[in-house]
């Protein structure tokens, strides 16, 4: 589930729609958790489809580190990449607003973290050489990501939390260690769906 106090906005013809701050969400606030209305799909289930249905959920889904397809049931699949998100993932199936993001500001997140089958090519941005999300993004850039993760955790504590109450129970210890002694159980890299190991399974 999205942070409530979000909307869809239309951009233009290139970008479609994305997901708008309508109130300050500062940093250290749960911008996005998987809540129980989030479809889990199988691969099998999504290669059975009919191709219209199929196209749909390859588009606006992310992949766990298991490999299944997760489509949110929100706005949270119209939430549009940026090499300089102001949201980050976490292992603990949350994301995590990493600076202050105002009203009217884009949410985004970087597409690096959410498993891509294939190359994906990006607008342009300043002040980055990367111009594609790759497969292999989450494991290079993980460190990164954790440190902004764990830094906006520091401030968890100190701001509304609307999502809170949708944090795993299985998570729930991690994420109260990780805002009150900064300690991060869990990389980011957890969530990595190595497609190779499934392959040697097979």
């Amino acid at each position: 589930m999205m942070h409530p106090h979000t909307e869809l906005r239309y951009i233009d013809e290139l970008i479609g729609f994305g997901v708008f701050a309508t109130q300050f969400i500062p940093k250290g606030t749960l911008t996005w958790a998987l809540d129980d209305l989030d479809q889990i799909l199988d691969p099998e289930v999504v290669d059975a489809l009919d191709d219209d249905r199929k196209k749909l959920v390859l588009k606006y889904s992310y992949r766990n580190q298991n490999g299944k397809f997760i489509l949110c049931w929100d706005n949270g699949r119209y939430v549009n990449h940026s090499f300089h998100a102001n949201c980050i993932g976490t292992a603990y199936e949350v994301e995590i607003a990493i600076r202050d993001i105002y009203p009217g500001e884009q949410l985004t997140d970087d597409y690096g973290s959410l498993n891509v089958d294939e190359p994906f090519d990006c607008l342009p941005e300043e002040g980055t050489d990367r111009s594609r999300v790759m497969p292999g993004d989450l494991l290079q850039f993980a460190d990164l990501w954790d440190a902004q993760a764990l830094e906006a955790f520091r401030h968890y504590n100190e701001v509304e939390q609307p999502l809170a109450p949708l944090i795993r129970p299985e998570f729930r210890d991690k994420v109260e260690i990780a805002s009150r002694q900064n300690i991060l159980l869990d990389s980011i890299r957890e969530i990595y769906f190595d497609r190779a190991s499934i392959m040697e399974v097979k």
